[in-house]
């Protein structure tokens, strides 16, 4: 039987997601404005690598401890409120930074950002998949899409504020002010109501589904099959935030040990980067004609055999091909991890994308200490195989994915 044709989303859902796109679009750009600004910062607090870095893991450390705040603060303030405004936050924090005496305070300013920035990510992701619900189709891999688009642009702001010798405290001033205003406007266009609004909606009048139960609706508890699920669903999302992390850690460095020059070197990330930002705008589409599950699948072998082919003939070509490769097979893993987490049964509004969620930034956390573990024991190369685990983990656990008709979704 064919899906029948999703309806033509209202001015309203336009509207809606245009705002929530802005707000991916800032949340990536907020962050990477400061990025290039780091050797600058070190050198004023200077400091060496290693308090740097301890400075700088403040950050994901707030992510962590406060990430599984997030369901709380939407089911009481609303996913509207809580990613617009918690934004607007965030540009107010990153203007401590300038003046932190030291690289405790420095440290301090990126935990209090990754704490915010955590919530705000669960609080965005939960408003796209509200106004995906309208939509009857898939729209949130394009959504991560424009927030990797916001990561590029922030990243060439900060480059050209430091380029420019513009100063620190001037640089966010522009970056808080911009990007404040951009969220308080998307706001007024996000959808109102309680964040079930879409959903009972969808309850009244079901679509055909291959893998989905009804399930009564007044049953919100964490049953035994809902814990397993958002387990699987978790290591789903570590494996995406490994890959990413190994193109953003520790694909210069691998390259470097291929004699590449430091502007070759670079384009490790670029490759990785650019791959997966056309793979989650186009990814939509794709996802609608085949479901999650079997892209997931066919994303996770495609990386596997992509960066395995690359660490068995090690050659500075090969590599950059190896890392696209993984860019583009993992592009609608976190998302499609997130879209699942939220539309499990029984769970209060918010609860599972916030666990997902927050296994997917420990993930983020985790990365760099196992892959340096084995580089160091082993080799890089060695420790670059975690991607090609990852995409065999993925292509076995996709099976938990939702991978229903366009007209379900």
């Amino acid at each position: 039987m064919s899906a029948a044709p999703p309806a033509t989303p209202t001015r309203q859902a336009r509207h809606a997601r245009a705002a929530v796109a802005a707000l991916f679009l800032t949340n990536g750009a907020v962050y990477f404005n400061i990025v290039p600004r780091f050797p600058q910062i070190k050198a004023e607090l200077d400091v060496g690598n290693a308090v740097f870095g301890a400075a700088v893991a403040g950050g994901p450390i707030g992510a962590l401890l406060a990430g599984l705040l997030a369901g709380a603060a939407i089911r009481r303030f609303g996913s509207a409120r809580v990613a617009a405004f918690g934004i607007v936050v965030t540009t107010l924090v990153t203007l401590t930074i300038p003046f932190a005496p030291g690289w405790i305070a420095f440290g301090g300013a990126l935990f209090v950002v990754g704490a915010v920035d955590a919530i705000v990510d669960v609080a965005q992701n939960a408003h796209g998949l509200r106004v995906q619900r309208l939509y009857r189709r898939s729209i949130v891999n394009s959504l991560h899409g424009v927030w990797s688009v916001g990561a590029v642009l922030g990243g060439l702001m900060g480059s050209a504020a430091a380029g420019l010798h513009l100063p620190l405290a001037v640089h966010l001033t522009i970056s808080a002010l911009l990007f404040a205003t951009v969220a308080v406007v998307a706001y007024r266009f996000l959808l109102p109501g309680p964040e079930d609004a879409e959903r009972l909606a969808e309850a009244q009048s079901p679509a055909p589904s291959d893998d989905r139960p009804a399930v009564p609706a007044n049953r919100r508890s964490f049953t035994a099959p809902a814990v397993r699920m958002l387990a699987a669903l978790g290591v789903l999302a570590a494996c995406g935030a490994l890959a990413e992390d190994a193109g953003a850690s520790w694909g210069a460095l691998y390259l470097s040990g291929l004699h590449a020059d430091a502007a070759i070197a670079g384009l490790a990330v670029v490759a990785f980067q650019t791959a997966m930002t056309i793979g989650r705008l186009t990814g939509d589409r794709v996802v609608d004609r085949f479901g999650q599950r079997t892209v997931a699948r066919a994303g996770g072998l495609l990386a596997a055999a992509g960066m395995g082919g690359a660490l068995a003939m090690p050659s500075i070509p090969a590599t950059l091909a190896g890392f696209a490769l993984a860019g583009l097979g993992f592009a609608t893993l976190v998302p499609a991890a997130m879209h699942t987490a939220d539309e499990l049964p029984g769970l209060p509004p918010g609860s599972g994308l916030t666990i997902v969620s927050w296994l997917l930034r420990g993930g983020f956390l985790i990365s760099p200490l196992l892959v340096g573990f084995v580089a160091d024991l082993i080799s890089l190369r060695a420790g670059l195989l975690s991607v090609v685990l990852a995409g065999v983990i993925t292509a076995v656990l996709a099976r938990v994915l939702v991978n229903r008709d366009r007209a379900g979704t």
